[in-house]
């Protein structure tokens, strides 16, 4: 693997995420205390908690864990799942695992670092772009023209980060079909998945749709519980399954105890969690798209339409950059333009920003950023 370039979001939350006021760009839904997970355990979680040693734990996750992922989908069993530190550490190993040097991957653009960067540490890439001016469609066509006989990964986010963007149900189909004809690994990345704006909206996971697709997903976002640091692979393939436990070996080993207990209380009580959650979404919604129309000479705004990240076009004459640059050092608000997305691969829009709509209560912030424009 050659060297890997800085992450730039994470080095921009470094500097600003815990020392900005307001933290308007937030890509995880509203979190809870402690105690209030604990008040939606049922009985065999509490007794799971209260009794709980804390040791090792077996690589592959806690089994009652892995049970309760497995439920989460509609044809797998607990043996599919194996379980990790967050999703960056599945995102890397898998990447390790079912790439080489002489491989190629397809990835849509923009798309969270790390999904473009592995890959094109290891081999070849390409990048499909989600365009604006297609409301951030998937172009199906335009992946099956870049597809080469070395071709091994197609890696897509959907919900998307940072656009909020949806392929419909039979785009969604036909890529996986597509993938599974060629003999290539759909890596599909699901972490927003659970706070579509319609359940209609809602795609099957790709592990579900492909016996050899990989589905990513995460106690982070959706469920708002990034504190515990579980996620997961789900697939159908348990040859591609060990060889991600064995290479878990070298990093996190396996998870805390702790959280592992914790995720599995969520888990049980996931459709509680995930209704609060998104009726946050729903409401940020309407209370941002307010915010923005106030000002239809500064901004454009779409709301998502799965997830609780969007990508609002910003049309002031000073740049997106220096705009939420000057608004974290002057008014502590906390933004991502658009550079920290760019792509080595594809161009990508350079007046839009990232915001967050999963935390609760943003009106003293926007209150604040409002302020803030009448100074300009």
């Amino acid at each position: 693997m050659r060297t890997l370039p800085d992450f730039l979001l994470e080095t921009y939350f470094s500097k600003w995420e815990f020392t900005a006021r307001y933290h308007l760009t937030a890509s995880d839904a509203q979190s809870m205390r402690l105690t209030d997970l604990l008040a939606l355990a049922d009985d065999d979680g509490r007794q799971r908690w209260e009794t709980l040693e804390l040791g090792y734990t077996t690589t592959w996750g806690l089994p009652a864990l892995r049970e309760e992922i497995a439920r989460t989908y509609d044809n797998l069993e607990p043996e599919d799942v194996v379980c990790f530190a967050g999703a960056s550490e599945p995102i890397f190993h898998a990447m390790r695992v079912l790439l080489d040097a002489d491989s190629h991957t397809v990835v849509i653009t923009p798309n969270y670092q790390s999904a473009e960067a592995l890959p094109r540490a290891i081999g070849e890439t390409t990048g499909v772009p989600l365009r604006p001016e297609d409301g951030w469609a998937l172009d199906l066509d335009a992946v099956r023209r870049v597809l080469r006989p070395n071709t091994r990964v197609v890696s897509v986010n959907f919900p998307n980060n940072p656009t909020g963007a949806m392929p419909d149900l039979d785009t969604w189909r036909g890529l996986a079909a597509l993938c599974e004809e060629r003999g290539i690994r759909l890596f599909s990345d699901e972490v927003y998945r659970g706070l579509e704006v319609l359940p209609q909206q809602q795609l099957p996971q790709a592990a579900d749709l492909s016996p050899t697709a990989l589905s990513l997903n995460v106690m982070s976002k959706a469920y708002g519980l990034p504190g515990l640091r579980i996620g997961w692979i789900a697939c159908r393939d348990w040859q591609v399954l060990a060889e991600l436990e064995r290479a878990k070996h070298y990093t996190s080993i396996c998870n805390a105890a702790t959280s592992e207990v914790l995720a599995l209380i969520a888990l049980r009580a996931r459709e509680r969690i995930l209704k609060r959650n998104r009726q946050i979404v729903r409401d940020n919604t309407r209370t941002f798209a307010e915010f923005f129309a106030t000002r239809p000479d500064l901004f454009e705004f779409t709301p998502p339409q799965g997830g609780c990240v969007c990508f609002p076009r910003y049309l002031g004459d000073d740049g997106v950059e220096a705009m939420c640059s000057d608004l974290v050092e002057e008014a502590g608000i906390l933004l991502l333009p658009a550079s920290i997305y760019r792509s080595e691969l594809t161009s990508v829009v350079t007046d839009r920003f990232r915001v967050g709509i999963g935390r609760a209560k943003p009106h003293e912030a926007l209150g604040v950023w409002a302020d803030w424009l009448k100074t300009r």
